[in-house]
């Protein structure tokens, strides 16, 4: 345990091995040219390895986790071990001489990565108090923020310069080094440190459990279905220079780091009050970015208010999970498969109003749709007897 100051340095390690991982899953985004070549594959098939990750995770990180638990394995040797089973499947994928090749190895990737990222939210919490869990979280999801700032640019300029291959050998070695750091950094961990099996099912049928796991799943559908279409948007709607996006973008990932640090200082106090509040600027900004027009101050200045929110809210989602039932590795793990699912969702839907005839903006529209809902998810809070209670907040 740590005081109330300072957060051990295995907290910042956890945050690493997450930006390896989703770097890893988005890597993908910024070298489909090559990729397309490489394989003789069209762009779509291309973008298909990403939602081959994504399935991965979303079907098969909770039976992972399941087997892991039925078989008593400790937190950490549990995530050592997928870790490596992660890097052979990235080793994998870097030599893959076939498109099917690659897609497997993805496949494999995403598995794992989706049980890892649940087993680092379960050590993150066990390695602070309790009171800290939020702030903790934020340090460790910030690895997920600055994969899209850092990692995925990071990786476009390494295939840019030296192939497609490098990128991939570069990922699979950083999460070789994450392996290594985990295995050595990690407080030693015992079979049995997690609730026995029938403790974490039961767990599943706590009904705030899965209105937690509903809210999450909106917020990010909300925020996926109108970023995944904000460069098209961006270029053709506001007017934005194609030469001019990337900057954009890496602004935005800016705003999701200080949004996930600012929600991170609140999330274990006032739980509920930040997502109220983040979901109602949510709404706002969406709903103003698909009415903008053509001024453009009003469409980036609700672009970035996105960006303070969306994915930013990741710690006051986690926390109240964790509120609404003891963080164990199968609810972690099932709560990033909903996350996944939301995103698919939320992507899959913006696709659907465009390919609709409804115009570019028209995901904005989806995405506000969703915002709402999530937010009347929260508005009104169910009080179980015996239960850990929502924050006041």
């Amino acid at each position: 345990m740590t005081d109330t100051s300072r957060l051990p340095p295995t907290v910042y390690l956890l945050g690493l091995t997450i930006f390896s991982l989703v770097t890893a899953e988005f890597m993908v985004a910024g070298m489909m040219p090559a990729l397309a070549d490489a394989f003789s594959v069209s762009l779509a098939e291309v973008g298909n390895l990403i939602a081959f990750y994504a399935l991965g995770m979303a079907l098969g990180g909770p039976p992972v986790t399941l087997l892991l638990v039925s078989r008593n394995i400790g937190n950490k040797p549990a995530l050592v071990g997928l870790l490596a089973v992660y890097v052979a499947a990235g080793v994998l994928g870097a030599m893959a001489s076939s498109y099917m090749a690659l897609a497997v190895a993805r496949i494999l990737m995403g598995v794992s990565s989706a049980a890892c990222i649940g087993l680092c939210m379960t050590l993150c919490a066990g390695l602070v108090e309790e009171r800290n869990r939020g702030r903790a979280i934020s340090i460790v999801l910030a690895g997920l923020m600055l994969s899209p700032v850092v990692g995925v640019p990071a990786t476009a300029w390494v295939e840019h310069h030296y192939g497609w291959r490098a990128s991939s050998w570069l990922v699979a070695a950083l999460a070789l080094a994450c392996t290594v750091l985990a295995a050595s950094c990690l407080p030693a961990s015992k079979a049995g440190d997690q609730p026995p099996l029938a403790q974490q099912w039961r767990s599943l049928g706590n009904p705030s459990l899965w209105a937690a796991y509903l809210t999450s799943g909106l917020i990010i559908g909300a925020t996926f279905a109108a970023f995944s279409y904000c460069t098209p948007i961006l270029i053709e709607e506001v007017g934005i220079e194609p030469g001019n996006v990337a900057p954009l973008l890496a602004l935005y990932g800016v705003a999701n780091l200080i949004g996930n640090m600012l929600v991170g200082r609140v999330a274990d106090s006032h739980t509920f009050s930040a997502l109220r509040l983040g979901l109602a600027v949510m709404v706002l900004a969406l709903a103003g970015f698909a009415l903008a027009g053509e001024w453009r101050w009003l469409n980036l200045a609700c672009f970035f208010a996105l960006g303070l929110t969306g994915v930013a809210l990741n710690p006051a989602m986690v926390a109240r999970v964790m509120k609404a039932a003891a963080p164990s590795a199968l609810v972690n793990t099932l709560h990033t498969s909903v996350i996944t699912a939301g995103l698919a969702l939320g992507s899959w839907g913006g696709g659907v109003v465009i390919e609709a005839g409804f115009g570019l903006r028209a995901p904005l529209w989806v995405g506000a749709g969703m915002a709402l809902l999530g937010l009347f998810s929260v508005l009104r809070l169910p009080v179980r007897a015996g239960a850990a209670q929502p924050c006041n907040g």
